[in-house]
């Protein structure tokens, strides 16, 4: 009998769902053993490729003698989809956490055993780009370079980027080229000097780095989006 189930059960019904149960347990169990498909990349296996299949595994990809180069470039296609899938699904996990388990969450990021920057990154793009705007012919980076617009012009830059098959880096000089633009018609600001830690600067210029960005682009862009979380909480 199952815990806490009632004397009077109908053993029909009792088999049903010890049944379930067994089936929910393999199921469970086939899903963390080698040899299920992942993504359309191959299966996951301990040996050698099988025919012309490219597999993969905790550690990368085991390719089979001969590979032909539409295969090659479909894995990438595919690697890349899992990259882009894998940032959302974290972005979004976290933003939840941070709204229902506010004192909690951090236990479990912690645990994930992700850097905490890039993490919060991911939470960022996901918290400013809602799901209905996202597009899936799109790069998370696509998205992130438009982060910090309002709305409006988030969906007018993505439609721009999706309909002219721009690679990030594209999207990234179109951006550029408009915020030149439009500092022509407008009086600029000069930033009130400030004096910073070696060991700070050199951090902002290493995620700058990353980035491909500009240092000072990088800078602005970093307090954009810090002013677009301050406004929005």
């Amino acid at each position: 009998m199952l815990p806490g189930e009632p004397n009077s059960v109908d053993p029909e019904h009792r088999g049903i769902v010890m049944r379930q149960q067994r089936q929910e347990l393999l199921a469970d169990r086939t899903a963390a053993q080698p040899g299920h498909r992942v993504a359309g990349l191959g299966t996951l296996r301990t040996g050698r490729p099988h025919g012309n299949q490219i597999l993969t595994t905790k550690v990368g990809l085991r390719f089979p003698t001969e590979v032909t180069f539409d295969s090659w470039q479909r894995a990438g296609v595919q690697i890349s989809r899992i990259v882009d899938s894998f940032a959302w699904c974290l972005g979004d996990w976290l933003v939840y956490g941070q709204q229902r388990y506010t004192d909690r969450y951090r236990t479990a990021i912690d645990a994930i055993g992700l850097d905490y920057q890039t993490l919060r990154n991911y939470a960022s793009v996901a918290r400013r780009v809602d799901l209905p705007r996202r597009r899936s012919t799109l790069s998370f980076q696509h998205h992130a370079e438009v982060a910090a617009l309002p709305d409006l012009e988030q969906e007018a830059w993505l439609s721009r980027a999706e309909e002219g098959g721009w690679s990030r880096n594209q999207l990234r000089q179109h951006l550029q080229a408009s915020r030149g633009d439009q500092s022509k018609g407008t009086m600029a600001a000069t930033l009130p000097k400030m004096v910073v830690q070696k060991d700070r600067m050199a951090k902002w210029r290493m995620a700058a780095a990353r980035s491909s960005s500009e240092f000072e682009q990088w800078v602005i862009t970093a307090l954009d989006q810090a002013a677009a979380r301050e406004l929005d909480a």
